[in-house]
């Protein structure tokens, strides 16, 4: 079944933005919308006021704005942005979105660094209601120059 519908986690790093770069390959070949899903991090620990908070949102709502204008060929659902731990964002939204496949970047740490900061893509690619494409930074962007092929109908999904 092809994607009709496209998560992507974005923080505004290099890592993030490279997989937005193929997320957007995909939606534009096969039709497919892109949904933005951003953090600010767990309200418990962020020293921000709710007013604060709400001027962020904003912030990154306008920033994803710009990043969507890039990309004329692809359609955008709604960002959604909220204070939130990243990991719990994300899956939320791609349940409520019934999204078809989540791509993300990664940093690709090994050893020490993974263990101290953790890995918000191997925790998605391990509960993710969907699958999920993790691109790691530097990488050369995907080009799809054909249509690929229609997937057979069958199977049943709630979404």
């Amino acid at each position: 079944m092809l994607p009709k519908h496209i998560l992507v986690p974005i923080d505004f790093s290099p890592d993030s933005e490279e997989a937005l770069d193929y997320a957007c390959e995909l939606a534009g070949a096969l039709g497919s919308v892109v949904h933005f899903v951003s953090a600010l991090g767990p309200v418990g620990e962020l020293p921000l006021s709710q007013r604060m908070i709400r001027e962020l949102t904003v912030e990154h709502v306008q920033a994803l704005a710009r990043l969507a204008a890039r990309y004329r060929r692809v359609r955008f659902g709604p960002p959604t942005v909220e204070a939130a731990d990243p990991r719990d964002l994300i899956l939320s939204t791609a349940a409520r979105i019934c999204a078809d496949l989540i791509v993300m970047g990664t940093h690709g740490r090994r050893g020490i660094s993974r263990l101290v900061l953790g890995s918000v893509a191997e925790d998605i690619v391990r509960r993710a209601p969907c699958p999920v494409l993790a691109v790691r930074f530097g990488l050369e962007p995907l080009h799809i120059e054909r249509p690929l092929p229609r997937a057979a109908a069958g199977g049943h999904r709630s979404c």
